[in-house]
């Protein structure tokens, strides 16, 4: 019986459980993570209005693993010996004779004053800091913004921060805030959202404007106080402030000889082999993939990457070459509550459809859809 580990227990790694029972029944499977629950991460836009409380988010995986018959590990993983063929966790070394690094990235917080800010896409925690932070604000300034990694372009994450500006604008407005809250979005590139499209990042300005919300662009991030945003296109206050920096890759991936990319990330091939090494594959946030320089980092994207990396695994298991690559599609709803934007684009077309309450509820219902096969 030939025994696959799978590191994480996220978007791709879930997704590669699947594709792997249903290619081969008998494979053994190893799933190794810090907790045996699934955290839908897309949700969490919506808890600090209140139409998602944190258990709504958290999926215990316990039903899901015996289903699948997943052996799974609490534990963090820490390194790799013999070429992948061992991983190294804080709680002993699992064999096998394949691997899936599904661990996602790390958020890059190296600006003076990063202490002072809010990074959303941290988890349930940074999204209830965020609803208890705002019921307190009376007045002042809200600050909304993000980076990128520099040395790689994929590695950003966007599109949460404009759903939770807009959802946080329509949450004051419905309670009577707006009024006596100043909203500033705040971004070093000059033109936001242009991995969406330029249809797209032309709607999200006209958006921001239609709804009131200030704009600083274009200029370099210097740092945070406790209630300013400084960038050298000067300091503007900030009461709250919520940033998503770029990302780069998780600190054991320095223990290991796994190729690295400029920014940090596991280096691949379009079909999701690591580069160099022998039946090592890498799905998700965790990997450097070629393709175009929109190619997005959500959990689209990670499932897709996570059923090439299952297929080629297992082909290469069964002594067939492997052949399957992944199509690259940013796909999202962009929400504010009450409606939302839908947005697709890939490598031949790109679609942007305007702030409609059906997409809204779209996206509610696809969350039910897709939490479903966990439950």
């Amino acid at each position: 019986m030939k025994r696959v580990t799978i590191v994480g227990a996220g978007f791709a790694a879930l997704t590669a459980v699947r594709k792997l029972r249903a290619a081969n029944p008998r494979i053994e499977i190893t799933l190794v993570a810090p907790s045996p629950e699934f955290v839908y991460y897309p949700g969490t836009i919506w808890i600090p209005s209140g139409l998602r409380q944190p258990d709504d988010l958290i999926i215990p995986l316990g039903s899901f693993f015996q289903r699948n018959r997943v052996n799974y590990r609490k534990g963090s993983a820490t390194g790799l010996k013999e070429g992948g063929r061992t991983l190294v966790t804080d709680r002993g070394e699992i064999k096998n004779d394949g691997l899936i690094i599904c661990s996602g990235g790390r958020f890059i917080k190296n600006l003076p004053g990063i202490e002072h800010v809010i990074t959303p896409c941290e988890g349930i925690a940074a999204a209830v800091k965020i609803r208890d932070r705002l019921r307190q604000l009376k007045s002042g300034t809200i600050a909304v913004g993000f980076s990128g990694n520099p040395k790689e372009p994929s590695a950003m994450r966007g599109g949460p921060m404009f759903e939770f500006l807009f959802g946080i604008d329509q949450s004051l407005r419905l309670d009577g805030r707006r009024k006596l809250i100043k909203l500033v979005f705040f971004t070093p590139a000059p033109t936001p959202g242009q991995r969406l499209g330029p249809k797209a990042a032309e709607g999200l300005l006209k958006e921001m404007k239609k709804r009131g919300i200030e704009t600083h662009l274009g200029f370099k991030l210097k740092g945070f106080t406790e209630k300013s945003v400084i960038t050298e296109g000067g300091e503007f206050d900030a009461h709250l402030t919520l940033f998503m920096p770029g990302m780069t890759g998780n600190e054991w991936f320095d223990n290991t000889d796994l190729p690295r990319s400029e920014g940090g990330l596991i280096l691949a091939d379009g079909m999701c082999r690591v580069e160099g090494m022998d039946r090592v594959y890498v799905a998700g946030d965790s990997g450097s993939f070629p393709g175009p320089e929109w190619m997005p980092k959500q959990a689209h994207m990670a499932d897709l990457q996570a059923m090439a990396a299952a297929e080629n695994l297992n082909a290469e298991l069964q002594g067939r070459a492997p052949s399957k690559s992944f199509n690259v599609e940013l796909i999202c709803i962009v929400d504010s509550q009450t409606t939302g934007s839908l947005v697709a684009r890939t490598q031949k077309f790109n679609i942007v459809l305007p702030q409609m309450r059906l997409f809204h509820w779209l996206k509610r219902i696809f969350e039910w859809w897709y939490l479903r096969q966990y439950r």
